[in-house]
């Protein structure tokens, strides 16, 4: 048990689709430290997964919900919000590129692929805040998974890295707009984990290599260290941080070689 007390705190975490989603490490130490959750899941196809990973929890909600469709985040806002009243927590974990475009040249991506990585990785953030919002009456947290490829070229990672640089330059102004509603925004920067959407990245195996390698702590991060940073910034220890970047990837992002 970690010392700090969510009881009585709400959130929604998007993006869980199986045990090794950096969304469902976020999803078990919220409902750890007492926040009762709602799990957002994309479609039928992953339902049965989530519904059994859920079943864990403290009393969860389960919404289908399709980011890439605005009324369908509406709908799950609905829903959340008949079930809890109010929302503390939002987690933004989503992120997704035709498997094409996670190889070979970025100058051969296609403008259909391009539109996708963004559409589903980057400005989904939008309709997800803009909907949740309005049920953080009381303020809260809203985090957003990014990567060092927002500014780094890590190949292979291509079209993801231009999304990537598109939704933190969002959390900027996101973190502009609700923050007089007392309503921080922030992502955190991960080093390379081992989910199902990183197993289609070309050279993904040797990103992690490097990374253990050349990063000051010698070693590859895990999912409980990021789960662990999204906690406090779900937290009140957290409440003077917003519009922030921050690396959870053992210092490689200071390394110039």
């Amino acid at each position: 048990m970690y010392p700090i007390d969510l009881s009585g705190k709400t959130g929604v975490v998007f993006g869980v689709a199986n045990h090794r989603s950096i969304a469902w490490s976020i999803a078990e130490i919220l409902n750890r430290a007492g926040a009762r959750l709602a799990i957002a899941y994309q479609n039928e196809r992953v339902r049965d997964t989530v519904e059994k990973l859920a079943s864990g929890l403290n009393d969860p909600i389960l919404v289908e919900c399709d980011v890439s469709d605005d009324a369908n985040v509406q709908e799950a806002y609905e829903t959340v919000g008949a079930a809890f009243g109010k929302l503390d927590i939002i987690v933004h974990s989503i992120a997704f590129a035709q498997r094409d475009d996670l190889g070979g040249p970025f100058i051969e991506t296609g403008r259909e692929g391009f539109r996708t990585a963004m559409d589903i990785s980057a400005y989904s953030l939008l309709p997800v805040a803009r909907y949740g919002a309005p049920l953080m009456t009381e303020g809260g947290s809203i985090i957003a998974m990014t990567f060092q490829a927002s500014d780094r070229i890590f190949p292979g990672y291509n079209v993801m890295g231009t999304a990537k640089a598109a939704l933190e330059n969002e959390v900027k102004h996101l973190a502009y707009d609700l923050g007089p509603a007392n309503i921080r925004v922030n992502a955190i920067s991960a080093g390379p984990l081992d989910t199902l959407s990183s197993r289609v990245i070309s050279h993904y195996r040797d990103m992690k290599r490097v990374h253990a390698e050349r990063s000051p702590m010698k070693r590859n991060i895990t999912a409980e260290e990021v789960a662990k940073t999204a906690l406090f910034l779900c937290s009140d220890l957290s409440s003077g941080v917003s519009a922030e970047i921050i690396y959870v990837d053992t210092g490689y992002h200071v390394m110039g070689i």
